[in-house]
């Protein structure tokens, strides 16, 4: 219980600091939800998506899980994307992955890991697809680290065969799909040139 208490006082003095910078900040926050950003991230809590990108409350709209997969079937994702898309009108969604991420990892280890073995099936497609480049490279962490960036480029690929976001850019709305990402050891993103603005690209 000590550590919840923490949290629960860490949350009160981060609440005094920011009113007293800004007395009306919660007041304005809680009337708008205005971002112009969907971010699809990996759960792991060393990549918060506010901080890296420096954005405050409000201004990013965020779903995360395992391994930043956006899968056809997870009515969770899909949900997220729709309200972004649809409500809120985001213009932008990136896709960001980070290197050394463990869902990629195990998704190349030939080893049972039990239910999320489901889940990680499409970063295993893509790591049968690119067979001969991953095996082409010269360590373990190599391989997993390229297979970070190959699948954040097949899951920018998945979000724009999405109905919500054909359904977007066939009606004319303003919508990009990226795809970044980001490094644990220096804190920085990369961005992987996979971006889509409409319905021919890629």
């Amino acid at each position: 219980m000590e550590g919840l208490r923490q949290l629960l006082a860490n949350n009160r003095d981060w609440a005094e600091r920011v009113s007293s910078i800004d007395p009306d900040f919660f007041p304005d926050l809680a009337n708008q939800q205005t971002p112009r950003y969907l971010w699809i991230g990996c759960s792991d809590s060393r990549v918060p998506a506010n901080q890296i990108v420096g954005l405050s409350p409000g201004e990013v709209f965020v779903h995360r899980n395992v391994a930043n997969v956006v899968a056809h079937v997870d009515l969770n994702c899909l949900s997220v994307l729709q309200y972004a898309v649809e409500v809120l009108a985001v213009r932008h969604v990136i896709v960001v992955g980070h290197y050394g991420c463990g869902g990629v990892a195990a998704a190349l280890d030939d080893t049972p890991h039990g239910l999320i073995d489901n889940w990680l099936k499409p970063i295993q497609a893509i790591a049968r697809e690119s067979a001969a480049e991953l095996a082409s490279l010269p360590s373990a962490q190599a391989r997993v680290d390229r297979l970070c960036e190959l699948n954040v480029q097949g899951q920018v690929a998945s979000v724009a065969r999405t109905t919500v976001v054909e359904a977007a850019w066939n009606r004319g709305q303003a919508l990009g799909v990226h795809g970044w990402i980001y490094s644990l050891e220096d804190g920085l993103l990369r961005d992987l040139q996979c971006s889509r603005d409409g319905p021919g690209d890629g």
